[in-house]
């Protein structure tokens, strides 16, 4: 496919350990001088559905401090490039939750606010749970709830989760299961 924009310079104005920020100057598509920003994320997005043998699955709650705002989401974290996303998502289930999972399905992977970054997600169903110890990280305070995978995908649709990476998976779980 033919790239549409040409960078002219790029120059870091912002990096710490989870994200990078440039500046660009950029000949854009119509061949006109033009400037974009670009959050280069370090880590790789993960979000997992856990699903018990009953169709219940868990929400994990927290105060988000970008949004300034209280937020239920499905388990999720970052994982390192270098893992595989798997490995990641297994990780962050047993933090968050306790949970490790005997079976792991891909549900998809995805792109989040792509016009200025370019973070790469993705979503994971995991099932055959056995129960253990949660090991939140020293700045999470989270709260975890258990509710059936029906009413989840019902607080999606009366916008009480608004996280995209918890929206995209739960409704595209909930269209695979024929479910909306």
């Amino acid at each position: 496919m033919k790239k549409l924009w040409k960078t002219l310079t790029s120059k870091v104005i912002y990096d710490n350990p989870w994200i990078q920020v440039r500046h660009e100057e950029v000949i854009n598509p119509n061949g006109g001088n033009g400037i974009y920003g670009v959050v280069s994320f370090k880590n790789i997005a993960i979000g997992i559905i856990p699903l018990d043998e009953d169709e219940n699955t868990w929400l994990i709650g927290q105060f988000r401090y970008t949004l300034g705002e209280y937020s239920w989401e499905i388990p999720m974290g970052g994982g390192k490039k270098e893992h595989t996303p798997l490995a990641a998502a297994q990780r962050e289930l047993q933090e968050e939750t306790g949970f490790t999972a005997a079976s792991w399905t891909m549900l998809m992977k995805l792109h989040t606010s792509n016009s200025v970054t370019d973070e790469v997600g993705y979503v994971f169903v995991a099932e055959q749970l056995t129960a253990g110890e949660t090991a939140f990280e020293d700045t999470e305070d989270l709260k975890i709830k258990k509710l059936p995978f029906k009413e989840v995908v019902q607080m999606v649709l009366r916008g009480e989760i608004t996280d995209a990476i918890s929206v995209a998976g739960i409704l595209k779980l909930a269209a695979l299961r024929k479910m909306i």
